[in-house]
């Protein structure tokens, strides 16, 4: 008795081999990296001069990625509204669908969100995206500090520096605003000396007591807070990947096991029958 399978699921499973594949993956790759640089040369003299191959270009790599989706649909089916991904690819893919005419036509620059597809496509850049998701509550814990930090600093100033009548002290600190918006300025360390501490400190010398710390805490300490949070979680990450995965099988998987094993019952049933 010959064992013969359900020829109805050899054609999916084709299909997640062909698109799961890394030859697959590189020619995803190597689309996307040539979408960018046509949707780049539209911008230039270049561009201007033959819109219309370069729009045929863009036409052509748009259905390929339109049909690429539609097969992850007929594999994945309802799983693949499962993946963030996934929604990802799809949003993208379907926002340059839309008609850029008329009133939208300032949605083609849009078009370029197509690289972001790189993220989604290339294992390294999902893993640094998965760590930045993953370091999020700690980096809200990290913002809350720096806001406790900036108002403090914002209403002292205020009442320090924005008492003062010269006009630089009532432009950068006369009210919590603009006092907030100076300490920010001298957090990224943009002109914080010759800019806004040394005329300070020439109406108050002793200024420097504030800022210096002021800038030690917000610059370097919260700076290497944020580094060592993003490290952490990319670190956790890699010993998650490290780690042995058990595999879920699909419905479809369970389908074809089921077969399998009512197949070999039924050929088991047959030899006993002709033994007796």
């Amino acid at each position: 008795m010959v064992i013969t399978l359900s020829s109805k699921n050899i054609p999916t499973s084709l299909l997640r081999t062909f698109i799961e594949s890394n030859q697959f993956q590189r020619f995803l790759i190597f689309l996307i990296l040539f979408n960018a640089i046509t949707l780049g040369l539209e911008t230039s003299q270049f561009g201007k001069a033959n819109a219309d191959i370069l729009h045929i270009i863009d036409t052509t790599i748009l259905v390929l990625f339109s049909i690429e989706l539609l097969l992850k649909l007929i594999v994945y089916r309802s799983d693949f509204f499962r993946s963030g991904w996934n929604w990802f690819d799809f949003i993208i893919v379907a926002i340059s669908w839309v008609p850029t005419s008329g009133a939208l036509s300032v949605l083609r620059a849009f078009r370029i969100l197509r690289v972001l597809r790189l993220l989604s496509v290339v294992p390294q850049m999902r893993r640094v995206i998965g760590a930045l998701g993953h370091s999020l509550p700690g980096m809200a814990s990290v913002v809350g500090v720096l806001s406790i930090i900036f108002y403090v600093s914002a209403v002292l100033t205020t009442k320090i520096f924005g008492s003062h009548s010269d006009t630089n002290m009532q432009e950068w600190f006369g009210s919590i605003g603009a006092s907030a918006y100076t300490l920010f300025q001298v957090m990224t360390l943009e002109s914080w000396s010759m800019g806004i501490v040394r005329p300070t400190m020439e109406l108050f010398p002793l200024s420097w007591v504030f800022f210096v710390p002021f800038i030690i805490i917000t610059s370097f300490a919260v700076l290497n807070l944020f580094i060592g949070i993003i490290v952490d979680a990319m670190q956790v990450m890699h010993e998650e990947e490290g780690k042995p995965k058990q595999t879920i099988a699909t419905k479809e998987d369970m389908l074809i096991l089921e077969r399998k094993i009512d197949q070999l019952n039924q050929l088991l049933q047959a030899k006993d029958s002709i033994s007796k």
